[in-house]
């Protein structure tokens, strides 16, 4: 038995050897901004990025683990304009453009696609071609704006639990220093940047927090202990 749990904790740190971890700080939870850090194998990818974060702050979301260290903050909703706290699955890059060798897979969106933010549907927080029948609330993924010119989706309430919160992305800022409906957003080729580095293979997270939970994610995740905060 011993010798089988030696084996297994061994295959964790091999499992977990070159996750890449996407780490955003944010100083309080009413924060509308934070620095963002790219980790792979206990190393930066390269220089923090500077983010916006909900008009709101955060709250607390659903994702692959629940922080101890949050259990008394504010839990995300529907519309509540803040960013969620957790660790989270980037699970998919979308854009305006054709696929440009990016190794997450990619969507390329265009009017007839939505993501839909109707908490009475059935397709509450999935990312769709418009139905015969719509939802009676989504947002167009095509926008005049630009700010889905390129995005990030983020597993976050994965399995559409009513009212928790919908279409989380990390995308492109509307305007420097403009705070988010709820989600993480940064100038274009700062997200450009981190699209093309991030490798399926390699599992990528987003983990987003209140920097009071950091020392927490560091016991979580190891690759993330040399990481400091002022």
């Amino acid at each position: 038995m011993i010798k089988s749990f030696l084996i297994i904790l061994g295959l964790g740190g091999f499992l977990f050897a070159g996750q890449q971890l996407v780490l955003v700080v944010a100083q309080s939870y009413e924060s509308t901004h934070a620095m963002l850090y790219c980790y792979e194998d206990e190393h930066l990818a390269f220089a923090p990025i500077e983010v916006s974060l909900g008009q709101n702050g955060l709250g607390v979301g659903i994702g692959e683990t629940t922080l101890l260290s949050t259990r008394d903050a504010i839990e995300k909703r529907e519309g509540d304009k803040k960013a969620p706290i957790g660790v989270f699955r980037l699970v998919r890059l979308f854009g305006y453009d054709t696929n440009e060798g990016y190794s997450l897979p990619y969507l390329q969106v265009d009017k007839e696609t939505i993501c839909v933010d109707d908490a009475d549907s059935p397709l509450y927080n999935k990312i769709i071609q418009i139905p015969s029948n719509p939802p009676k609330s989504y947002e167009n993924m095509l926008r005049e704006d630009h700010q889905y010119k390129l995005g990030i989706e983020v597993a976050h309430n994965a399995k559409g639990r009513k009212n928790k919160g919908s279409c989380i992305f990390i995308h492109v800022q509307k305007a420097s220093q403009t705070a988010s409906a709820g989600c993480t957003t940064m100038e274009y080729e700062s997200l450009k940047k981190i699209a093309k580095w991030l490798d399926a293979a390699k599992n990528p997270l987003l983990i987003q927090i209140e920097k009071g939970s950091l020392k927490e994610v560091q016991e979580l995740y190891p690759a993330l202990k040399a990481h400091k905060e002022d």
